[in-house]
């Protein structure tokens, strides 16, 4: 089961208004919270863990180049995420909440990230159960304050815009994600990268490039 949906490209936009958040080339992390337990389970996007002494050994025995993501967690998103679940009007009847964040270094690439890097985990989505994700200018307000995605980009998703990200013209490594409509069902994202980290990708993993693309 996947803890966090596959985004489409580019091609399957609907069109209108969107927010674009930087794409970062890390590992996505799910983080689990409950109004009574607290933060109770993690994992990636294929797995899931309980977040006990237990459960992170285990989550490290099989993700070693992960395992610090869970100390990162504690000391960047954990206690102000929990503030905002616990205290903001718009999320106190909420029971439980799922959030996203990419872990990431300064020398990650396609997954991979280097022992003695310093990392990070930057936040890029949160799913208040069961109505489903929350939508990108609610999320900018209520959680950008917060180590998360930059936006870099607000208005609608044009051709144009899609070609000058692919070009290299905003500013970022891999690429963006755009987001549009109000959250939940409502939702929808599409993927746009770089042609420089495609080709990046394309150089390192020429030998599977095929099965990678698809």
């Amino acid at each position: 089961m996947l803890q966090y949906p596959k985004i489409p490209g580019s091609a399957d936009a609907p069109g209108g208004r969107c927010v674009a958040f930087e794409k970062s080339d890390g590992t996505n992390l799910h983080w689990d919270w409950d109004r009574d337990f607290g933060w109770h389970a993690f994992g990636t996007r294929r797995d899931a863990f309980n977040l006990t002494e237990a459960g992170v050994a285990q989550f490290a025995a099989g993700h070693a180049h992960l395992r610090q993501c869970v100390e990162v967690f504690r000391d960047t998103l954990a206690d102000g995420l929990d503030a905002i679940f616990r205290e903001h009007p718009s999320y106190r009847e909420v029971q439980s909440f799922k959030a996203f964040a990419e872990f990431l270094g300064p020398e990650s690439f396609a997954g991979l990230h280097k022992e003695g890097d310093p990392k990070t985990l930057r936040l890029f989505d949160v799913a208040a159960e069961p109505v489903g994700l929350v939508g990108p200018r609610q999320f900018v307000a209520d959680f950008g304050h917060l180590p998360s995605a930059r936006v870099v980009y607000e208005g609608k998703l044009t051709g144009k815009f899609a070609d000058d990200v692919r070009a290299g013209k905003y500013g970022v490594a891999e690429g963006v994600v755009c987001k549009g409509g109000a959250g939940g069902p409502d939702l929808w994202m599409v993927k746009i990268k770089t042609d420089a980290y495609l080709g990046r990708l394309k150089q390192a993993f020429a030998d599977r490039w095929e099965d990678y693309w698809e």
